[in-house]
């Protein structure tokens, strides 16, 4: 997890934002929370530590990849059993207006309210493959909080909105399908980690290992679906992360080193046969006509 992305524990159980607020943590020697309530929904997703959720009178263990849900007024803290243990955690909360007004716009943004509400139903496990996947859209929205892209209020609407539909759209697959988290969801999974993690190590045997599948499916999927073998996509995506970072204006050794290439000689060869310029050219050329950008992009 990227340290920057930590936000320090607060206590405060209120929003200061209309819409929503999210927030990455991470303690050791974290104690129990007094019982408390307040007035929105509460994501809590579980990533690690020794503890338990305690909702109107119930413990509830947790496990990594548990999603909690607690409606407002409901009671509830956490229950810390060793705090020697690294307590880890994101903390999503909504406002009661923003999700009347996502379940205006359709009911299935409030399938898993529904649950929590009218059944009592308040922890959503998930399998390593399907936390993988909301980790990576939780982060992908920390990231957006935190940065200043051109269009950011925009994404954030739409990472918001997608994420909860998400949340939903997993449990109701579990709940009304024969859902078994095959192999088309596996593929669709793997497509988005490998986007979000291009920083990280994404060797064939690193993936095989996190999605729980063979390396011979995962070389068969990328070269039945996009023609090329996963190591040539990883990196064609590494190249154009780097590409849009540079013209970012950033420098060129901090790109490459960011994501993923262990030196500048493969870097370089790797963007030269890519674009047909250096990286120091093709910075320099569409710095200063960003309209041929377009053009040799075509």
């Amino acid at each position: 997890m990227k340290k920057n992305l930590r936000s320090s524990f607060n206590s405060r159980q209120y929003m200061l934002e209309k819409d929503f607020e999210i927030y990455y943590y991470s303690d050791l020697h974290f104690r129990s929370e007094k019982n408390h309530s307040h007035d929105y929904y509460e994501f809590y997703v579980f990533i690690n530590g020794d503890c338990a959720m305690h909702i109107s009178g119930n413990d509830y263990p947790l496990v990594r990849g548990d999603v909690v849900l607690i409606p407002p007024l409901v009671n509830h803290h956490i229950v810390i059993r060793d705090p020697e243990i690294s307590y880890q955690r994101f903390v999503f909360w909504i406002s009661r207006s923003f999700a009347d007004g996502l379940i205006a716009e359709s009911a299935d943004y409030g399938y898993l309210i529904s649950k929590s509400l009218q059944k009592g139903y308040y922890i959503f496990h998930n399998e390593a493959v399907m936390f993988n996947f909301i980790q990576a859209k939780v982060i992908g929205l920390l990231e957006e909080v935190q940065g200043n892209r051109f269009g950011r209020q925009t994404s954030l609407r739409l990472q918001v909105s997608d994420l909860i539909l998400s949340l939903n759209r997993i449990e109701y697959e579990r709940n009304n399908t024969r859902y078994e988290g095959n192999k088309t969801d596996i593929s669709e999974t793997l497509v988005f980690y490998i986007d979000k993690h291009l920083s990280d190590d994404l060797s064939l045997d690193s993936l095989a290992g996190q999605f729980y599948v063979s390396k011979y499916y995962i070389s068969h999927f990328f070269k039945e679906n996009f023609g090329i073998s996963i190591h040539q996509y990883i990196l064609k995506k590494r190249l154009e992360a780097c590409r849009t970072a540079m013209l970012r204006e950033e420098g060129i050794t901090d790109v490459y080193s960011r994501y993923g290439f262990s030196d500048y000689s493969s870097f370089f060869r790797a963007f030269k046969k890519e674009y047909g310029l250096s990286p120091k050219e093709y910075q320099r050329i569409y710095m200063q006509d960003p309209e041929s950008r377009n053009t040799k992009n075509r």
